[in-house]
């Protein structure tokens, strides 16, 4: 049935997650998946999902057959669109909630009737308490990335979602990471679950070059200029701790002529949507992001990862960087470093048993860095064969500062 589809996606052989958990799924069992993202777990459990589904009568309006919580609204939009090209062949209607937009739109889906909803746990809430979604007929639910979901803050959202929905039902978790909250958590929701843990043996891809360069707070705008400067990079991910941090350095780094978008929490649907499709594109070579972004967002060609600031938790860490190194290709993360995140950075490296490689940069001193001085603005499209083909319009281009 999804034949036509799977070839489209190039799918010739199934991912670890998916040759396990699909046969479990088809049965009606329940299942605890431990897998990081870019695992193929959207098709691990959405391909069942619709063959359990396909042969039902359509749903009611207002009342979906099966609920996927995600965190985030790229991720829920991920797994909206990926399951959407797998039901091309049935006659199955999907939907995909989210706060940040109006709810008119969502909500004249939920009332034409959808089997397979696919939310955040904000706005899915949101409809429950004004009567214009009813989760009584749900006979599926699936948490996708369950630990970003708790350091979000959704557990008690989540937990409302559940007693909304019929016990007899069958239940899906995944997360990348299992803390006790998680395994809490599935105790909660789950009823005797096949566990399936594809976690790596080691927490970091070893084909991701990590390094760490000590660098004063005072001086990072500097040190990530000078990064981005070399003619590896080819295109970027950010990431900061904050979203005023974020907007700035990508102002700053917009005002040195570097082609930069951001994302965080603050920005409206539309415009996160605007710049990652700048960042699709090509159009913005570097992105700036919170944590937001660290799962849900899977592009290809991102050839490095810069920590402008070490994150709260080590888990963090994972996740950002892997944004590279993804569908085989290598990949490099770096992080600047200021004396007082040592901690922060000992935390990492006992979360990832290994320790970092300490690299020094040579770049400009403040007082002739182009970023800390608001100067003339210096330009750099990288150049490389893995470049995204579309691209802003050229500009004259003044030597770079030197490599180190």
């Amino acid at each position: 049935m999804f034949t036509p589809a799977l070839e489209q996606a190039n799918f010739k052989t199934p991912s670890e997650i998916q040759h396990l958990a699909i046969p479990v799924l088809l049965k009606g069992e329940d299942v605890l998946g431990i897998a990081q993202t870019g695992t193929g777990k959207t098709a691990a459990f959405g391909l069942p999902l619709l063959q359990l589904l396909h042969n039902r009568p359509k749903a009611p309006p207002k009342c979906p057959q099966a609920v996927v919580l995600a965190p985030t609204r790229e991720l829920a939009i991920q797994i909206f669109t990926e399951l959407t090209n797998f039901a091309k062949a049935t006659q199955l209607s999907l939907a995909c909630i989210y706060g940040g937009v109006g709810q008119g739109p969502q909500v004249k889906k939920l009332m034409q009737g959808v089997d397979i909803l696919i939310a955040t746990p904000g706005r899915l809430l949101d409809l429950t308490q004004q009567n214009k979604l009813d989760l009584s007929e749900a006979s599926h639910l699936v948490l996708d990335e369950a630990d970003r979901l708790l350091d979000m803050g959704f557990i008690r959202d989540v937990k409302r979602i559940v007693a909304q929905i019929p016990k007899r039902r069958q239940s899906l978790l995944f997360s990348a990471t299992m803390p006790e909250a998680v395994l809490s958590l599935a105790n909660e929701i789950l009823r005797s679950p096949v566990r399936i843990d594809v976690s790596p043996k080691q927490v970091t891809v070893e084909k991701i070059q990590q390094y760490v360069a000590i660098v004063d707070t005072t001086a990072k705008l500097d040190a990530l200029h000078h990064l981005l400067m070399q003619k590896e990079v080819t295109r970027a991910i950010v990431f900061g701790r904050t979203k005023y941090g974020c907007e700035k350095v990508a102002r700053k780094l917009r005002g040195a002529g570097v082609s930069a978008e951001a994302i965080h929490g603050n920005k409206s649907q539309n415009a996160r949507n605007r710049a990652l499709e700048a960042f699709k594109t090509g159009d913005a070579w570097v992105l700036v992001a919170t944590d937001i972004a660290a799962r849900g967002i899977d592009i290809d060609g991102v050839s490095h990862v810069i920590n402008f600031e070490l994150p709260h938790e080590p888990e963090s860490y994972v996740h950002r960087i892997g944004r590279t190194g993804r569908a085989g290709a290598l990949g490099c993360a770096w992080s600047l470093v200021d004396p007082s995140e040592t901690k922060r950075l000992k935390a990492i490296e006992r979360f990832i048993k290994r320790k970092l490689d300490i690299a020094t940069l040579d770049f400009p001193t403040a007082s002739t860095a182009i970023i800390s001085q608001g100067a003339t603005p210096q330009s750099r499209a990288p150049q490389s064969e893995n470049r995204p083909t579309k691209r802003r319009r050229p500009r004259r281009r003044k030597a770079a500062p030197s490599a180190a």
